[in-house]
């Protein structure tokens, strides 16, 4: 009963995928609204938050190098 069930419920999300529809492709290039030609993405920066994931990343590997020394000690 349980291997049906699962069968079931297989088959049901199998066939519940097949109506999804994915998106079109994006415009060309200089096709975003304006007359210049924009790269895709519409030139968002993202520098700062670049910065900031590399700063939040070490300061958890340093948390964790000082907690494993202050454990050791």
């Amino acid at each position: 009963m349980k291997k049906l069930k699962l069968i079931l419920a297989g088959i049901f999300f199998l066939f519940l995928s097949l109506g999804i529809m994915a998106q079109g492709p994006p415009n060309p290039p200089g096709d975003h609204g304006s007359g210049d030609d924009e790269p895709p993405g519409g030139g968002a920066p993202i520098g700062s938050g670049t910065f900031l994931l590399i700063g939040m990343v070490l300061t958890y590997g340093g948390k964790k190098v000082y907690n494993l020394k202050k454990k050791e000690s």
